[in-house]
């Protein structure tokens, strides 16, 4: 599929919609840039500006598709890098980077700038790695006519924040997301963290012994313990008693058990376990939390 969009950019402030939403586009464009021509074509805002003397540093998470062409990519931490048509490549915020179109080819650039608490988060969860930045396979992924309806929304849509947008834009990330992962056949560790996320997903009600999962899957307690942390936020066992409370608020608030009844059906044995690991979590009793749910003024 070859993007429709006519040529044009545009960049858009940061409102207060954007930070109830979770992010938001800030800037987006599509250009074709003709072989021999020079780069870039037209003169972007001053702390946009780009030229493959100085490079340059943004303040956003920038995404770039090349759909057709080839060029050249550098940061610090990929070195100089071939783009082809096909891949995608990230420009992180407070990096810096350059890249140019092949003069002998050109490329066709479509790209999208987002800010926001959600992209903070998924940077701060190293996400998007410095040196992964760079991606194939973007075409036939869908990335392609998500950035497609996003260039179609800013310039057929209303003026001013579009949440539908926003959602699109994650959407843009989840699947910048999903072809960095296959990239590479997954490692073992990798294989045995996804598949024990899978499994303690479904058995977190049962007697679980964490160790013996790790060893089940023939990896190290102490690598698994790290990797697990790493892809969930949480340690092994800290991650089953979050999905075990998880549970339980949902059956505090659809039914009338009594706590031990609750207690038994998540995996805890007793009420008075249950009762000691929510606080815990949330700073205050199952029923007392039931209470103020029911009286229209959860806390949590």
């Amino acid at each position: 599929m070859t993007l429709k969009t006519s040529d044009y950019f545009r960049y858009f402030p940061v409102t207060p919609e954007l930070r109830r939403w979770g992010l938001g586009v800030t800037g987006s464009g599509h250009t074709r840039i003709a072989a021999g021509s020079s780069y870039p074509r037209e003169k972007h805002p001053e702390d946009h500006q780009l030229d493959w003397e100085h490079g340059r540093v943004l303040d956003a998470l920038q995404i770039v598709l090349i759909s057709s062409g080839g060029g050249w990519l550098e940061t610090r931490a990929t070195g100089e890098r071939r783009v082809e048509a096909g891949m995608v490549f990230l420009l992180l915020p407070q990096t810096w980077h350059r890249y140019r179109p092949d003069p002998k080819t050109g490329w066709t650039e479509s790209w999208i700038e987002v800010q926001g608490p959600v992209v903070d988060e998924l940077l701060h969860a190293e996400t998007f790695p410095p040196a992964t930045i760079l991606r194939v396979g973007a075409i036939g992924s869908g990335i392609e006519e998500v950035l497609e309806s996003i260039h179609r929304g800013i310039l057929q849509g209303p003026n001013g924040f579009q949440p539908e947008l926003s959602a699109a834009a994650l959407q843009l990330l989840a699947l910048c997301s999903r072809i960095s992962q296959n990239l590479a056949r997954p490692s073992q560790i990798q294989r045995a963290v996804s598949e024990a996320e899978r499994y303690l997903g479904e058995h977190h009600s049962e007697p679980v012994n964490v160790e013996a999962l790790a060893a089940k899957l023939g990896v190290s307690y102490s690598q698994f313990r790290r990797a697990f942390r790493a892809r969930t936020g949480f340690a092994p066992w800290k991650y089953v008693i979050h999905l075990r409370l998880t549970r339980a608020r949902r059956l505090l608030t659809s039914s009338d058990a009594i706590l031990d009844d609750i207690a038994a059906r998540v995996g805890f044995s007793s009420g008075f376990h249950l009762s000691n690991a929510f606080k815990q979590a949330y700073g205050e009793s199952p029923d007392k939390w039931r209470r103020t749910l029911m009286n229209g003024h959860p806390s949590i």
